[in-house]
């Protein structure tokens, strides 16, 4: 989202020494927008902690290397190519959230999706809201045991659609009955050029959804490529059984984990109605230029209902 909110909010906006502070007010005011949209209790900031795991790459050594900046095998870990004008701002909006006390995760070895899907696949007492650009996420959705469902920013926070198992399934023709995963393995197949995954050759989005709605699952229609007697086409069995190594590597890699060592920054994910240290968010706030940001945030915890 503040990669969002960097190249959606012109760098003109500055603070009072002139440094750009685009991303930290384009973000704030769209969390302030979310809270006061979905009005939570409970809110998590999830941070990538490790952009391009290590156990990614090594199934897939393509996975994000387009975006690694001078690829150095001496140097670890790998540097993610980010704007220099971003790259302090993420730091200030840390700074605002912890002075706020709104919690922030992470995980070692994991990125932020992967945090969001443990976070998502734990919850047993909420509904649940994943916020995200990346389509990657629609396959955390679910009915049981708590309805989750999935914000997607990708026309932006007002043009947002959620995502349930049925609007997945109504969108992108998978089974409802496991829309989530079967997302993942549509993408999979199809693959993702912005992720550095190739998918399988000749098998684009509308051909997956199509396997996918004959099969049901990315397994059937493996055990189908596997069956000289299949239903399936000589055309499909030959792209499946060429790629097959490529399938088997890259399952782990597009499956966003449900198991990883979520830290908070908090001791609890209960999104607080006033900040934690008023007196540090008035000296970031005059510090970065970035009041009125501060005050449309606190105007949507203020609207919250006192649990």
């Amino acid at each position: 989202m503040w990669f969002r909110s960097f190249y959606g909010v012109p760098s003109s906006i500055t603070s009072p020494d002139g440094r750009p502070v685009n991303a930290l007010r384009g973000f704030l005011d769209a969390v302030a927008a979310l809270i006061a949209r979905e009005r939570p209790h409970r809110l998590v900031v999830c941070d990538d902690w490790d952009w391009r795991p290590q156990w990614r790459v090594d199934c897939i050594p393509s996975y994000k290397a387009h975006r690694v900046a001078e690829p150095n095998p001496d140097v670890e870990p790998d540097v993610e190519v980010v704007p220099d004008e971003l790259t302090p701002q993420v730091g200030w909006i840390l700074d605002v959230l912890d002075a706020f006390g709104i919690p922030t995760a992470g995980a070692t070895g994991f990125e932020a999706d992967d945090v969001l899907g443990t976070l998502a696949a734990r919850e047993r007492r909420d509904p649940v809201v994943v916020v995200s650009g990346d389509r990657d996420l629609l396959q955390v959705v679910a009915d049981e045991p708590v309805p989750v469902r999935v914000l997607y920013l990708g026309r932006g926070l007002s043009n947002a659609t959620k995502f349930g198992p049925a609007e997945v399934a109504e969108r992108y023709g998978v089974p409802a009955n496991r829309a989530g995963p079967a997302y993942a393995e549509l993408a999979l197949l199809r693959g993702d050029p912005s992720d550095g995954l190739p998918g399988v050759a000749g098998i684009g989005e509308k051909s997956a959804m199509t396997l996918l709605a004959q099969y049901g699952s990315l397994e059937r229609i493996l055990e189908a490529a596997d069956d000289p007697k299949s239903k399936l086409s000589k055309t499909f069995r030959k792209k499946l059984l060429d790629a097959r190594e490529y399938v088997d590597a890259a399952l782990p890699v597009v499956r966003v984990a449900t198991d990883a060592p979520v830290t908070l920054s908090t001791k609890t994910d209960v999104l607080p109605l006033a900040a934690a240290d008023p007196q540090r968010v008035a000296t970031l706030a005059e510090q970065h230029g970035v009041s009125s940001s501060i005050a449309r945030l606190q105007k949507a915890l203020d609207g919250l209902p006192v649990s």
